[in-house]
């Protein structure tokens, strides 16, 4: 269970690395070269990196000092050099699939595409039909989602007549091809002013537009957007807090004044917890890691390059991002309390809800008022739905993890040859997204299990083993569907949530969408 690929990660939360960027900015090392020759010079002793991101890192943090989660995780997932989904893959192979790091859900059953494509075509319905429709996906990893989602929608004809171009939010050249062979049956892509495009093969007349960031994906006001996000929030970089008791101070000792001594009347100040950022350093080749977010055990073959250490005094986004919320603050009388922040994913939700429902849009960060931006939008219209892992209704706390041939690995082992992710928080979505605007409401989170259910996996999954040729193909179509929905510890269903941002309209009566309690309405 993993995400799907992440476009190039948006600037908010960057404010205090820039001068650790510089650091970052070398020649490329090549991140496949053995780890026996990746070493750098310390107090006289040779040490062993084991990727040349790694050692890219490493030399960068002695110069700048720690780095935050966030950093860390950008630079792993998104670097030029080496990054896990910007580096050149071995030919035949890529980070999907059985032959990869992880298999996601459009991978295990054609179903599930599918009835994304339905949902899509209920909302337009339950819309009125609009035209000028975007069809927008965020980190579509091979394309296999947005292929399946096409096909299906391609078959209504007065749907697929309204659509006026299909967005592909992704920064990685190597998965633009691979999207492109997919989508547009050829890796031809004709540069323009704001990415790559081709010809769709499954809607005459559409273009696929490659942008590396959804600020690229024109924002009108008569359009359509109807948004898929399929484990993308789960890669944006987090910040990590601990919420540290501070030490009871002592009473001052006696002070001799020009008119005497004076004893101090109070006695040792009341511990006050702090938020503290959790923050990534090399970790010692001699020990094993300190600090670390998950219980996972490591073999003497996967030492972590890095480990987390408490900053011993606050950082600028441990100052701010843990007061943005009531649901943080109420966790501020609990000592060594952990929470994880991803301000990305709350700039990603609140530009959803604006494209949708019409607000105040911010360029760098949802809590930045200084660089935002009103976009009128006469009548708000489109969805975005979100299907992704993690808690209904807590904060994500100790879920920083590793993804490698399919197992959990600490986040610090083989910096760019690890998948890195964290459980989303749902309910922080669902804020940013109603503060960026009054034209949009939430609907979930709601378990993959109950939206799948309610979308018709079943029968779809039953008429497409009626049609199966031999055993093999009905044996694989009926463990796939099986295995999006059950919400045992070898299934999705529970794990998974789906929540979809629709438009409010101000005065009609609430409906529910379609896979959300509500029916398909005509």
């Amino acid at each position: 269970m993993r995400a799907n690929s992440r476009n190039l990660l948006r600037t908010a939360s960057r404010c205090s690395q820039s001068h650790f960027r510089r650091g970052l900015r070398r020649p490329a090392l090549g991140a496949t070269r053995s780890s026996s020759s990746l070493t750098s010079s310390t107090s006289g002793t040779e040490r062993k990196w084991s990727t040349s991101l790694a050692k890219m890192l490493g030399e960068a943090t002695t110069t700048t000092g720690p780095i935050s989660v966030a950093a860390y995780m950008r630079q792993c997932l998104t670097a030029p050099e080496g990054g896990y989904y910007t580096r050149q893959t071995t030919l035949g192979q890529d980070q999907f699939g059985t032959k990869g790091d992880f298999v996601t859900s459009p991978e295990i059953s054609q179903v599930f595409g599918e009835l994304i494509g339905i949902w899509l075509y209920a909302e337009w319905l339950a819309q009125g039909k609009k035209d000028k429709v975007q069809i927008i996906e965020v980190g579509p990893g091979r394309g296999t989602l947005m292929d399946d989602v096409l096909r299906t929608l391609s078959n209504f004809k007065s749907f697929a007549r309204s659509v006026e171009a299909v967005y592909l939010v992704e920064a990685s050249p190597h998965l633009q091809k691979q999207q492109a062979k997919l989508l547009a049956a050829t890796e031809d892509l004709q540069k323009n002013e704001i990415g790559w495009t081709a010809p769709l093969k499954y809607m005459s007349g559409v273009n696929i537009q490659w942008c590396e960031d959804i600020r690229f994906v024109p924002k009108e006001e008569t359009s359509t957007p109807f948004i898929l996000a399929h484990e993308f929030f789960d890669a944006l970089p987090i910040h990590v807090f601990q919420n540290i008791p501070q030490s009871s101070i002592p009473a001052s000792s006696t002070i001799i004044t020009p008119t005497g001594p004076i004893k101090p009347k109070h006695g040792a100040t009341v511990p006050k917890n702090t938020w503290h950022e959790l923050v990534v350093s090399p970790a010692s080749p001699y020990t094993s890691a300190g600090v670390t977010t998950s219980t996972i055990k490591e073999s003497d073959d996967d030492k972590p390059d890095f480990e987390l250490t408490v900053s011993k005094t606050p950082t600028p986004h441990s100052l701010y991002l843990p007061k943005m919320s009531d649901r943080y603050k109420k966790l501020e009388d609990i000592p060594n309390a952990i929470i994880e922040i991803s301000p990305e994913s709350l700039a990603y939700a609140s530009d959803f809800a604006v494209r949708i429902g019409g607000g105040t849009f911010s360029q760098a960060s949802p809590t930045n008022k200084a660089d935002s931006t009103a976009f009128a939008k006469n009548q708000p219209s489109g969805a975005a739905l979100i299907l992704d892992y993690g808690p209904s209704d807590t904060i994500p706390a100790n879920t920083f993890r590793g993804i490698r041939s399919h197992r959990t690995v600490s986040p610090f082992t083989a910096p760019g040859l690890v998948d890195l992710s964290a459980d989303v928080d749902f309910l922080a979505l669902a804020d940013a997204a109603l503060d960026a605007s009054p034209g949009v409401e939430i609907h979930g989170p709601v378990e993959q299990s109950f939206f799948l259910s309610t979308m018709g996996i079943k029968e779809r999954a039953e008429r497409l083993l009626k049609g199966a040729k031999d055993e093999d193909t009905r044996k694989r179509l009926e463990t796939g569907w099986k295995r999006l929905v059950h919400r045992g510890p070898n299934g999705m269903g529970n794990t998974y949530k789906a929540m979809a941002i629709v438009p409010y309209l101000r005065g009609s009566k609430l409906r529910r969408p379609v896979g959300f309690g509500g029916d398909i309405a005509a």
